[in-house]
């Protein structure tokens, strides 16, 4: 441990983020259902249009699934604990895979075999002293969900999903305390098939639906919260945003009520989650866009009764927008268009850096909400040589990684309240958005390419120990 007195709390979550979807494969194994991204190419391949028709995708065959094996962690997850425990990581962020519990999402019975799984997970990680820290819906609402009832447009999913959070709390209890109801609930509005397992193509009116499955969501992550205190009271149940705080690109102050708006589209989802209410501004948002929702009797109590312990979100960049269509034509970087910030560099996949973003973000989430935070994704997706030696040497990821830590701590001293910090993907594995693995943000590199070939062995980046060290010190020692 340093001698220099950390900002950072003693009990700080120090850890590292997966999730189920993106690391397990097995994806038939002991009985799994299909999830979103089982019936996914690569990019090469037309993932993101395969992602904006799910169902043309489904009766599709491509040549390769990234996902199918993945990184086989099903079956390697003795060895990547054993690696994070090396690390000293104190938590560990992952999720149930919805489908592998129960494999038509509207099972009456769960998989027993699916939950021995996590059984086993959660066994692993409390042998060497490591939190889990559990997404329940991580992009994996179940595929036969999607072709029954289009997902999460159809009410009825919040009972479906209700009865696995029930078979979850029950069957964990004890081994997991710390739960987030949906990843990323936001990008529902983006990637409809990922955030809600639905398919909008034929929508009339394709706002309406997302925010109507929006909606659904939002009152079964307040049920779910009920029945999590309800089951074991120790139980911390947080919501989780896509966060990034959008920037005017000028001081016009169109360009200001520009990024106001783009900012709330996010920040809409958790003034429910955390506040207990829809906010005033969507009463005009709703009217103006032609959305009805639909709310049930107890709807609005549930809701307001039920208000999420902590939030946690993912920080990759900051974005930037303007209110002159001109401007706004010109975008990079990932799901969520951006301008280019001339201040800013960009990693190859045109994902902008913005460490003081990330203090930014803190602050600002923080003074709307006065709720403890959880970093639960940060990191820098980026291709990997292996030297003749074996070593991997990811200079550009520890200094994105220490910048962010930098910053990180600075808003702690600034008042924030934060509970721990995850980084993504800290072990490689399957990209999201690209279904790639040479976009690489672990700090133990794993053996495979983007065409699914490989012998799937894990090595220790440089990172790797720099990370090691940063935990050892509480966050002290960054160099």
């Amino acid at each position: 441990m340093s001698e220099k007195q950390s900002v950072l709390p003693e009990n700080f979550l120090w850890g590292g983020a997966v999730a189920a979807n993106q690391c397990e494969g097995a994806y038939l194994e002991d009985g799994k259902g299909l999830s979103p991204v089982d019936i996914l190419p690569d990019a090469a391949h037309g993932r993101w249009e395969a992602l904006e028709h799910p169902m043309k995708t489904l009766e599709t065959k491509y040549d390769f699934y990234p996902s199918h094996e993945s990184i086989d962690f099903y079956h390697r997850y003795k060895e990547d604990i054993k690696l994070f425990a090396e690390m000293g990581f104190k938590c560990f962020r992952t999720s149930i895979c919805w489908p592998r519990i129960f494999p038509n999402g509207d099972d009456m019975t769960p998989n027993e075999k699916g939950l021995e799984f996590y059984d086993n997970l959660f066994d692993e990680c409390k042998k060497y002293g490591i939190e889990p820290l559990v997404t329940i819906n991580h992009f994996d609402t179940p595929v036969e969900l999607m072709k029954k009832y289009n997902g999460w447009k159809d009410r009825r999913c919040i009972d479906f999903y209700l009865r696995f959070c029930d078979v979850i709390f029950k069957r964990y209890k004890g081994k997991v305390k710390y739960w987030m109801t949906f990843n990323e609930i936001n990008m529902i509005l983006h990637i409809p098939f990922f955030g809600g397992g639905i398919d909008v193509t034929n929508e009339e009116n394709p706002l309406q639906t997302k925010y109507q499955a929006a909606h659904h969501q939002l009152v079964a992550s307040a049920m779910a919260t009920k029945l999590g205190h309800e089951i074991d009271p120790e139980n911390k149940i947080g919501c989780m945003l896509a966060a990034g705080q959008t920037y005017p690109y000028t001081c016009n102050p169109a360009d200001i009520w520009k990024s106001i708006e783009k900012n709330r589209e996010g920040y809409f989802f958790i003034d429910i989650q955390s506040r207990g209410y829809y906010p005033s501004y969507s009463k005009r948002f709703f009217e103006e866009n032609n959305i009805k929702l639909e709310l049930h009797e107890g709807d609005e109590k549930v809701l307001r009764e039920n208000t999420v312990d902590y939030i946690s979100f993912s920080y990759y960049s900051s974005r930037l927008t303007s209110a002159d269509p001109e401007n706004n034509s010109k975008t990079a970087g990932n799901v969520f268009a951006t301008m280019k910030n001339p201040y800013l560099q960009a990693s190859e996949w045109g994902w902008q850096i913005d460490p003081l973003g990330l203090r930014i973000t803190m602050n600002e989430i923080y003074d709307r909400y006065q709720k403890p935070l959880f970093i639960v994704e940060n990191g820098l997706g980026a291709v990997d040589t292996v030297e003749p030696d074996g070593s991997i040497n990811d200079d550009y990821r520890i200094e994105y990684l220490r910048e962010h830590v930098r910053e990180m701590k600075e808003a702690v001293l600034d008042g924030v309240e934060l509970m721990g910090y995850t980084p993504w993907g800290c072990i490689d594995l399957i990209s999201a958005g690209t279904g790639e693995m040479k976009k690489r943000y672990g700090f133990i590199y794993v053996d495979r390419d983007n065409d699914g070939n490989g012998t799937l062995e894990r090595s220790r980046k440089k990172s790797f120990e720099w990370y090691k060290q940063v935990i050892a010190s509480n966050g002290e020692n960054i160099k």
